[in-house]
C-alpha cells in the first residue's frame, strides 16, 4: 500500500473516488477543481494506492478565516476523506488524518479542523476515533431575495 500525493496523472483516480463519496457532483467539475489543487499553494490531496487500484484520498487546505473551536488562523482543514468500504476499518483513514495533522504543522497551523453532516453518524464516530473534539452543531438556513 503507497500513499502519495496528488499529481496530474492522480487527478482522474481521486475525481473517481471523489465521486464514490459524492455521488451529486459531476465528474467535470470535480476534475477541473482536482486538477487546481495540484498546483495550490494552500491545498493539498493525497491518494492511497493497493497494486494498482486507488482505494482511498484525503483533501486537505490551510484556512485563514473563521474555523469553529480554533483560536485563529491559519488552520489546517479535512475537507474531505474517503476509504472505500472493503478497505476500512484498517487503519487507512488514520493514517492518512495522521498525515493530514503533519502537513497542518509543516505550514504552521496550530489547529486541524473538519466538520461532518448532522446525519453522518459514520462520519462523526470516525472523527471521534481520530481524536477530534466536537467544536459546534449548526443548522444552516437561506432564503431566496
Amino acid at each position: 500500500m503507497t500513499f502519495e500525493p496528488l499529481a496530474i496523472a492522480t487527478v482522474k483516480p481521486l475525481t473517481e473516488l471523489a465521486l464514490e463519496l459524492w455521488p451529486d457532483c459531476t465528474f467535470d467539475e470535480e476534475y477541473d477543481y482536482y486538477t487546481s489543487v495540484v498546483k495550490a499553494e494552500n491545498e493539498i490531496s493525497y491518494l492511497v494506492r493497493e497494486q494498482d487500484q486507488y482505494i482511498a484520498f484525503i483533501h486537505l487546505t490551510i484556512r485563514t478565516d473563521y474555523v469553529e473551536g480554533a483560536t485563529g488562523p491559519p488552520v489546517a482543514y479535512l475537507e474531505a476523506i474517503y476509504v472505500k468500504p472493503a478497505y476500512q476499518k484498517r487503519g487507512i483513514g488514520r493514517e492518512l488524518v495522521r498525515m493530514g495533522q503533519d502537513w497542518g504543522k509543516r505550514n504552521g497551523c496550530r489547529h486541524f479542523a473538519s466538520d461532518a453532516e448532522l446525519t453522518n453518524a459514520a462520519s462523526i464516530d470516525f472523527h471521534r476515533k481520530a481524536g477530534f473534539t466536537e467544536a459546534n452543531r449548526i443548522v444552516c438556513f437561506i432564503k431566496d431575495l
